[in-house]
């Protein structure tokens, strides 16, 4: 921890400054700071002092081709109306800085935590409540993603796939596939990282970091999750039944698409990060850890089964 004065950080100096700024923390005694890991797109701290305890978020350097702050603060404060997320302040909205209660009851789970059913269950529970929130101000699809990425990677001069075409390809079926049967839009999160699922000590989940929440398909939310825990085949068929009641071929389908839609957004927009992002993070190889996933997906044999049952 440091308090006010002791940064020499860019970053540190960067934050003093912000929290000079905003009113919430003018007052503030016994200020301290320290940074928060685990985010890959943003600046991370937690601020505490005498009278309370936050966590704030300093925009990363080019968030802004990707993120609308506006809508990622509207979610914000629907998901926490719900009880889902934490309190916004809106102290330094208007720079796109997000302050939140810090969450220290709970702590961000991990991709352990989601081999054992129950939180599982509860991580589904929580993506209900999410589905169920007042529709957001910005409909942004996976395929508004992905075609945003892919035209930030061209003028940026990002590198590119060399198998770029058979995965586009394979993306305009899958496009085809999923507007055929028709698009099921809610507010959805859109960002599974392990640390954003808050887990308390009875178990339940909330949900922190709603900067890429949008009015998006909720199989695209599942899919993605599904992707990022790694799930098997059975843990999948369990969780479709457990948020829908029911398996069917179509919803696997459906998911198994939106998974792997997910992996070319992420893949994407991760050389628009190697391009424009000050953080220390890999994103190369995150990218391409991505691709093979993708290329896994698409490459299995039940894939074009996939794209007829959608």
């Amino acid at each position: 921890m440091k308090t006010l004065g002791q940064g020499t950080r860019p970053d540190e100096l960067a934050l003093e400054a912000i929290l000079l700024e905003a009113p919430l923390f003018r007052a503030g005694q016994g200020m301290r700071y320290r940074p928060v890991s685990g985010g890959i797109s943003n600046s991370n701290w937690r601020v505490t002092a005498d009278d309370g305890d936050w966590f704030v978020k300093v925009p990363g350097n080019g968030t802004e081709m990707f993120i609308d702050r506006v809508a990622a603060l509207d979610a914000s404060r629907k998901a926490a109306a719900a009880g889902l997320g934490p309190k916004v302040y809106d102290d330094l909205a208007h720079k796109g800085v997000e302050i939140n209660d810090f969450m220290s009851d709970r702590r961000p789970s991990t991709h352990a935590d989601f081999a054992c059913r129950d939180k599982r269950a509860a991580a589904i529970a929580a993506y209900r409540r999410m589905h169920a929130l007042p529709a957001l101000g910005l409909t942004k699809t996976v395929f508004d993603m992905i075609d945003e990425h892919n035209d930030q990677v061209r003028s940026l001069g990002g590198p590119r796939p060399r198998d770029a075409a058979w995965i586009a390809l394979n993306d305009r079926l899958a496009r085809q596939a999923l507007m055929a049967s028709g698009l099921d839009l809610v507010p959805s999160f859109n960002d599974p990282m392990p640390g954003n699922f808050m887990i308390g000590q009875d178990g339940s989940v909330m949900l922190i970091d709603y900067e890429y929440a949008s009015m998006n398909d909720r199989c695209y939310d599942l899919g993605i999750w599904f992707g990022e825990m790694f799930f098997t085949p059975t843990q999948e068929a369990e969780l479709i039944e457990e948020y829908f009641g029911t398996v069917t071929r179509q919803m696997i389908a459906r998911v198994t698409i939106h998974k792997a839609l997910a992996d070319v957004k992420w893949a994407a927009w991760s050389m628009v990060q190697l391009k424009v992002s000050h953080l220390d993070f890999d994103f190369h190889k995150y990218g391409a850890w991505k691709l093979m996933r993708l290329r896994r997906i698409i490459g299995h044999p039940d894939w074009e089964a996939h794209l007829r049952h959608a």
